[in-house]
């Protein structure tokens, strides 16, 4: 879980799992894994690149080298060609609309453009939102980085099964009557 997450689970007097919404016992955070994970050393399967552990993902969501790792093992394992991919909308990887990078996940374009764009006042078309079916591919937000912050903060379909064809109003209301039943 990133951090703003995981501290608003913890919020109430009872805190709840970020997932499931079940209570939490008490416990203590694994320092000794944290600091395993910042101090061990590994490279990148796509470029070899060297990095620690708990820079990896970042690193994987914008590396061309090994995305393209990741499809040749989907090539690898998979019986029936991918030839009818163009029919279905991309709605794991996204460019960036400032610049030229590509690639990223959701979460890996939002820390991008914290990092990188944060100032930039360009009105730009939200690439996640575009390629959704209720999303309007020509809209150009007036506040692109706030939108980000508000809208995408955590993934749809971290919390929910994503109906796609249905439209987000009902996928929100949806959303809402779980989480009232969760209580």
């Amino acid at each position: 879980f990133c951090t703003p997450c995981l501290q608003e689970c913890l919020k109430p007097k009872k805190p709840v799992c970020g997932v499931c919404r079940s209570t939490l016992s008490p416990g203590s955070r694994a320092l000794d894994l944290e600091k395993q994970i910042e101090t061990t050393e590994t490279a990148c399967n796509g470029c070899n690149k060297k990095m620690y552990l708990s820079k990896m993902r970042s690193h994987a969501a914008s590396c061309s080298k090994y995305q393209n790792y990741i499809m040749e093992g989907v090539k690898a394992v998979t019986k029936e060609p991918l030839h009818n991919t163009r029919n279905f909308p991309n709605r794991f990887t996204f460019p960036c609309p400032y610049c030229s990078e590509k690639n990223f996940d959701q979460e890996g374009l939002v820390e991008h453009c914290k990092t990188l764009h944060s100032m930039d006042a360009k009105q730009v078309v939200c690439p996640i939102c575009a390629s959704m079916p209720w999303g309007d591919p020509n809209y150009r937000s007036a506040n692109f980085m706030e939108h980000l912050q508000r809208r995408h903060r955590f993934s749809y379909d971290t919390f929910v099964v994503c109906d796609y064809d249905a439209d987000e109003d009902d996928m929100m209301a949806q959303v809402l009557m779980r989480s009232l039943r969760d209580k």
